[in-house]
């Protein structure tokens, strides 16, 4: 894969123009973009720089992070606070995320939208209010592990971190979770799967393929 040299600005200035003219697969009001990468990536920085710059062009996105839709601890943790499997298949709530944040968004849907649904540091619902997303709006779904769920993204961009980038990165606490991207890797291949990868191993100077 040929990658190219790009600051965040001009990145996140790009996909901003080519999402303008993103077109749902399904025949929906509401483009639905993947920004996936491992919690060491980032993606939730580069959801918002992409944000910004839809709104300058008068577009409107909504940024959630699947850290929003984790499970209550008694489930995240049956298995034990650092069991891998547990975290690749059980720590996040895809069937809430299909039920409150893709269905509302299927054609002829509400586009009532709930940003998030529990709070990993109280280990309570967040009670947060949902949101109307209007049509032509954009959700922008950051967070790890995005393709390998079916999730009906119209756009997918994986943030890349070479495994020894991913070890400097990821906090030493939270490396037990790293055997789960090896597998990830693996098993969905997210640089081949996903429509742009952005290469960021040195944060200050990241690389996409265009």
């Amino acid at each position: 894969m040929r990658l190219e040299p790009i600051t965040w600005e001009r990145l996140a200035d790009t996909l901003a123009d080519r999402l303008l003219d993103l077109r749902t697969a399904d025949g929906g009001a509401w483009p639905r973009v993947a920004v996936d990468g491992a919690p060491a990536a980032a993606t939730g920085e580069l959801a918002r720089r992409v944000s910004d710059a839809l709104r300058l062009r008068g577009r409107t996105a909504l940024v959630i992070g699947m850290e929003g839709f984790l499970r209550p601890a008694s489930l995240r943790f049956e298995y034990g606070h650092e069991d891998v499997d547990a975290y690749y298949s059980g720590w996040f709530d895809t069937g809430a995320l299909w039920r409150e944040v893709f269905g509302p968004l299927d054609p002829g849907g509400s586009g009532r939208v709930l940003p998030d649904l529990w709070d990993p540091v109280t280990d309570r619902a967040t009670r947060s209010p949902y949101v109307g997303l209007p049509p032509g709006g954009l959700l922008l779904l950051h967070g790890p592990l995005l393709l390998g769920h079916w999730f009906p993204f119209d756009l997918s961009v994986h943030v890349r971190l070479s495994p020894g980038a991913l070890l400097r990165r990821t906090p030493e606490e939270e490396r037990w979770t790293l055997p789960a991207f090896e597998r990830y890797d693996t098993e969905t291949d997210p640089a081949a799967t996903a429509d742009v990868v952005v290469r960021a191993d040195d944060p200050r100077h990241p690389a996409w393929n265009g």
